[in-house]
Formats: structure tokens, C-alpha cells, sequence
């Protein structure tokens, strides 16, 4: 099997590197990321200047690792079209120190990276922690409930592409409640500009932090993060594909089964 590993948070990122380890022994696992922090870019695609790339220094042995001078979508693009030869069996974005939830993963450059591989009928999954602003992300959570979605999605066969996104509350591993499929909620933050003057210069800081105070709908995956439990929401419901023709039967017990232990 051959697993396909990048982000939106650069190649030095935390998260990218424990989902990395964590998939160990799964498969032949690559590592093609951006070479800095590109937070918030969606599914930007660089198209008119040149890419370069070059091998990047493993943090984790046996994985191969390079970086990408440019956007997530542009990774993806890249290490599946031009860069290796065989295809890919899996391939996931992240893990995002942040969660990415409702409206908001539309300018995720994480779920960004997803939707290059679901485009290209490799089963995606983006992954995300939640945390609390001045306290450690909770990357060992998410990269245990992440290796088990992983192997599930490895071992199914499925005539439909996939894209999951999968958001992990910020709690530690026997405190979260449980597993939900769910829907995309409303925004779960808001935007905020910050105005500097410096001399007759002022410079503008887009903060995007504020959590939304609307009440989501029940089934969401808000609504399931605020109310500590892991949410699952299989994208392909966007595009109109038939949930019940995805073959995801028991991925939700296999997160459970991962919660527990």
C-alpha cells in the first residue's frame, strides 16, 4: 500500500510528523508538503510560475520526505501526477493544529490538499485536532483516531472515490464521547480585522479565531465537536454521490474501537 502525507502548515509542521509515525507499518508512506505555513489557501493552485521541489529530511525513518515551494493543492498535484510513478492507495492532509468544521472548510487549505485526491479518485481524508488557544494540541489523539480511519479505508474496496473529514475535540483520549457521522455545520469561527498604523502606512492582520456564537443543528459537525465527541462527515455528500454506495460500513466502529483502547 502507498499513503500519500501533506498539510497546509509547511513540511516543519508538528502534526504532519505525527500522523506520519503514526501510520507507520501501513504502507509505503511519502511526505509532500509546502515549504512554509500556508494556512487559509483553500484549493490555490499555483499556475503562473514554476514549481520547484527538492527531498526534505525525514523526521520519521523509512519515510521519504519532500517539500513543494508552493500551495497543499500544488503538493497533491505534483507527488500525483509528476513525481512518483505508481498511484497512490490513500492519501491524507494533516493533522491541522485547529479544528476545520462547517463552512469554514471551504478556505481550508487542509481539506484543500483532500480535495486534490478526491479529484483524482484516491480515497482523502483530511484530519483535524480542536485546541484551546496557550494549551498543547492534542496531535497524539488525533493521529490514534487518524491511523485507525487510515487502515479501515485501506482494507475497503469501493467504486466511488471518497473525501472524510474527520475533527477530533480537544479533550484527551478517554474523554472524548464518542464517534459521529455528521453533516457540515454553520461557520465555527468568525473573521476579524486588526488595524495597525505605522507612520502614514497602516497594515491589516485577517484574524480567524473567534468562535461563532449561533447554536449549531443537531448532527452537525459542530454541534458534535462542541459536545466533545469525534466528528466523521463523509464530504461526497456535496457532490451528490449516494452515501449508501461509499461501502464505509464499520468505519465508525473502528474509531470507537480506537477511542477505547
Amino acid at each position: 500500500m502507498k499513503i500519500l502525507i501533506t498539510n497546509d502548515d509547511g513540511i516543519y509542521a508538528e502534526g504532519l510528523w505525527h500522523i506520519a509515525k503514526a501510520l507507520e507499518g501501513l504502507g509505503d508512506i511519502y511526505v509532500v508538503a509546502p515549504d512554509r505555513d500556508m494556512s487559509g489557501v483553500g484549493t490555490a493552485m499555483t499556475i503562473s510560475s514554476v514549481l520547484r521541489t527538492q527531498e526534505f529530511p525525514s523526521y520519521v525513518e523509512g519515510v521519504k520526505s519532500y517539500v513543494v515551494q508552493g500551495t497543499p493543492s500544488d503538493s497533491v498535484i505534483l507527488a500525483t501526477e509528476a513525481m512518483f510513478d505508481e498511484p497512490f492507495d490513500v492519501l491524507v492532509s494533516g493533522i491541522n493544529p485547529g479544528a476545520n468544521l462547517g463552512l469554514d472548510v471551504f478556505g481550508s487549505g487542509t481539506v484543500g490538499a483532500a480535495l486534490q485526491g478526491y479529484y483524482r479518485n484516491i480515497p482523502s481524508i483530511a484530519i483535524s485536532s480542536e485546541y484551546t488557544n496557550g494549551m498543547p494540541v492534542r496531535y497524539d489523539v488525533a493521529a490514534l483516531v487518524g491511523r485507525a480511519a487510515v487502515n479501515h479505508l485501506l482494507n475497503i474496496e469501493t467504486t466511488k472515490s471518497l473525501i472524510l473529514n474527520l475533527n477530533l475535540p480537544d479533550r484527551n483520549i478517554e474523554e472524548v464521547k464518542g464517534v459521529q457521522f455528521t453533516t457540515l455545520g454553520p461557520k465555527a469561527y468568525m473573521g476579524k480585522v486588526e488595524k495597525e498604523n505605522v507612520g502614514r502606512r497602516s497594515h491589516y492582520w485577517i484574524k480567524h479565531h473567534q468562535p461563532s456564537k449561533e447554536d449549531p443543528k443537531t448532527g452537525t459537525d459542530v454541534w458534535a465537536i462542541r459536545a466533545g465527541q469525534a466528528s466523521i462527515t463523509i464530504m461526497n455528500q456535496i457532490f451528490g454521490d449516494e452515501i449508501e454506495t461509499l461501502n464505509l460500513f464499520g468505519l465508525r466502529d473502528a474509531l470507537q474501537s480506537a477511542i477505547k483502547t
